[in-house]
């Protein structure tokens, strides 16, 4: 029962959001917030009794073990495939940098295997692009097209990547309300991973950090979640700011509260989730403060423990747990760091990461595969875009903060890989390392002004991190034999991101979009849309939706021919857009997805898929669907790197120690090529070839 009560509190949100919390604020661009859950002490029960029966059929495990591996390596190609993802690193810059000499790793696996530019998704997002990678199918067949996915009914956003569905029974007592079966936790991304096409055949894989993970999927094999695993909140990363100064601010993805001086102290409430085993119950809470101030740093006294903290630095994963009564307590981890001290105090925490150690819901497979290393590399980061980018744009912390962070968490990642391939036997071994992608998004602003004095201090941050991508990969290198496959991969590349494209402003201004009468032009949202009048609008990162009749619950555009000219008129409208105030084109091209994708899923996706020029994307509010007084927009944030564009512009990398036959690789052909090299026939499903040749030299296994 007491598991039951754990996970009813923080998943009760979802299944009864506020009238807010349809309107997510985003920690990428925004999507997830008020996706909440939170496992319960019966998953890691069954998990530790599930470890001692484990331990007690040890002897005829591995006499099975022997005999299946026998088996399932009679066809193989290779006894260990290794995929090294990292997030978003550009052809064009790796290409840049080798030829100066500075990626000697990556020319040398160059010279010695094959390189060629990896094709990615249209969009060139993660979500889609790495579930791509593992399912080896288009999107309309693996069901993610963005972040974010359109409630049909009420036409607002909801994260893509999961669901939750309530208990079906509740016992109500009061005030108090006690779930009597569990919630499901629905992974909406649809096809099979390669890896568990090849755990059928007993060939194990570890799966570290893949995008489109979360909630694991059972497989054989292991598995830590990745992007879309959510902080405590729910969401997809709220941080908190404590400060004396006076004053207000709006965040994008965070919250800023008073600290209250106590005589020499200060104090202050760290927020977590709402305590909903009661009705309306209110969010709970930590009591801290800070003491022995000096200019130095000063003291976190919270839950009868110490934390020195000094200016600039941040403090080590500091464990917290919020009690809910009834002996219920939900557990996470986060970090402090004190900006200021004399003669104002502010204080950042990093949003609240579920407690891998002790996780309140499941974030890997099998359960204890997080703790086990928790206890072997120490606590880490579980959020799935644990990088506080918004933190950054909303300046709460500064460029030197953010880099820390991040490589702080590269370095878990680090441990992570590298424990893993130092055990592994045989098998697939896959990890993403996502530091690239978040890094070009926030420092893309310098390499761009790359010489000017202003910019000195982080001119080459990103010459730098794709120098760290190159010593990761030489250590990597090391793993490697004549029996091991060796894949380098990014699922996109990257560019500028100067200005924003309000879509649903030029879908209004052109009769497309309408809105209710008295609403002000600079507050326009999704609830403020007249659906009875609006054919087409956006949100989101991929596209525009249509309107539809019989689709959508207050459709209006008559399937058939009337959409098909829709879809003309405005992929005509918008292809080849002209920006007048950069004089500049900032839509290449417009494309009906049925025109792109294939698939049972195809009704899911944004009817029209825009591709936008280089300096060019989906505006801020746009992407929340709101609509702006312009259509064009300066993007005046630290976010000034993107992907989400052309996908033509921005192609991914892909290396191998292997010679390769395809001269046009797509993400779509890693799967196939994975099972293929261990023998194992790709199911018809699957859209991608195997990227190499069979020779007859292979090595002998």
């Amino acid at each position: 029962m007491r598991g039951f009560l754990a996970l009813l509190i923080a998943v009760w949100p979802l299944l009864h959001p506020h009238a807010d919390s349809a309107s997510p604020q985003l920690a990428y661009v925004g999507p997830g917030a008020g996706f909440v859950f939170v496992g319960s002490f019966l998953s890691i029960l069954f998990g530790f009794l599930a470890a001692f029966f484990s331990f007690l059929i040890w002897p005829f495990r591995m006499a099975w073990r022997f005999i299946t591996r026998r088996h399932s390596l009679r066809g193989a190609q290779v006894r260990k495939i290794i995929f090294l993802g990292m997030d978003g690193l550009d052809p064009k810059l790796v290409e840049k940098f080798m030829e100066q000499g500075k990626l000697p790793n990556f020319s040398r696996l160059r010279a010695e295997g094959s390189y060629r530019r990896l094709r990615t998704t249209f969009p060139a997002l993660s979500p889609v692009a790495w579930s791509t990678f593992a399912t080896g199918v288009n999107p309309a067949k693996h069901n993610m097209f963005d972040f974010l996915n359109r409630n049909l009914v009420s036409y607002l956003p909801e994260l893509a990547s999961s669901k939750v569905y309530p208990p079906k029974r509740v016992w109500k007592i009061g005030r108090y309300r006690i779930p009597l079966s569990r919630p499901m936790i629905e992974m909406r991304r649809k096809s099979q991973p390669f890896w568990k096409i090849l755990g059928q055949h007993f060939i194990p894989s570890t799966i570290i950090r893949v995008p489109l993970t979360f909630p694991p999927e059972k497989f054989n094999g292991r598995l830590l979640s990745a992007m879309c695993t959510p902080d405590l909140l729910g969401s997809q990363g709220t941080f908190a700011f404590f400060t004396t100064r006076a004053g207000e601010a709006a965040y994008e993805s965070g919250t800023r509260t008073l600290l209250r001086q106590a005589g020499a102290d200060f104090r202050g409430e760290l927020e977590g989730p709402p305590n909903h085993l009661i009705e309306g119950g209110p969010s709970l809470r930590i009591a801290f403060r800070l003491t022995h101030r000096d200019s130095q740093g000063t003291t976190l006294e919270m839950d009868g423990a110490r934390y020195p903290l000094k200016v600039g630095e941040y403090s080590d994963w500091v464990p917290v747990k919020f009690h809910a009564g009834l002996g219920v307590s939900i557990r996470g981890i986060c970090r402090f760091l004190l900006t200021e001290v004399q003669p104002e105090v502010s204080l950042y925490v990093t949003p609240i990461n579920i407690d891998p150690e002790q996780p309140a819901l499941p974030i890997s497979h099998p359960p204890l595969y997080s703790t086990y290393l928790a206890k072997l590399l120490g606590p880490y980061g579980t959020l799935g875009l644990a990088e506080d980018t918004w933190a950054l744009n909303d300046r709460v912390i500064d460029e030197d903060a953010f880099l820390k962070q991040a490589y702080d968490l590269y370095t878990e990642r680090e441990g992570m890989f590298f424990s893993a391939l130092e055990r592994m036997d045989w098998g697939v071994l896959a990890c993403v390392f996502d530091t690239s992608d978040r890094v070009q998004h926030m420092f893309y602003r310098f390499l761009e002004s790359e010489g000017s004095p202003p910019d000195a201090k982080y001119a080459r941050v990103i010459e730098d991190l794709y120098c760290r991508m190159d010593q990761l990969l030489g250590k990597t290198l090391t793993f490697i034999d004549a029996r091991t496959a060796l894949f380098v991969l990014s699922d996109h590349g990257f560019a500028s991101f100067k200005r924003g494209v309000n879509l649903n402003t030029w879908l209004r201004q052109n009769g497309y979009l309408a809105v209710k009468e008295g609403v002000a032009p600079s507050a326009i949202g999704l609830q403020d849309i007249d659906w009875s009048r609006t054919r087409a609008y956006a949100f989101g990162l991929a596209g525009i939706y249509f309107n539809v009749k019989g689709r959508e619950s207050r459709g209006i555009v008559t399937p058939g021919q009337e959409a098909e000219q829709l879809k003309r008129d405005i992929s005509r409208g918008l292809s080849g857009l002209h920006d007048p105030g950069k004089g500049q084109t900032a839509i290449n091209q417009v494309l009906a997805s049925s025109d792109v994708y294939r698939g049972p899923y195809l009704e899911a996706a944004p009817d029209l898929l825009v591709g936008y020029n280089n300096g060019y994307r989906i505006s801020w509010a746009a992407t929340l669907g709101k609509t702006g007084p312009e259509v064009f927009e300066d993007n005046a944030k630290a976010w000034s790197g993107d992907h989400c564009i052309d996908p033509r512009l921005v192609p991914g990398i892909l290396f191998s120690n292997r010679t390769m036959a395809a001269n046009d690789p797509g993400l779509e052909d890693l799967a196939p090529t994975s099972l293929s090299l261990f023998g194992v026939t790709p199911p018809q499903y699957m859209e991608g070839r195997s990227i190499f040749q069979r020779v007859a030299e292979e090595a002998p296994l």
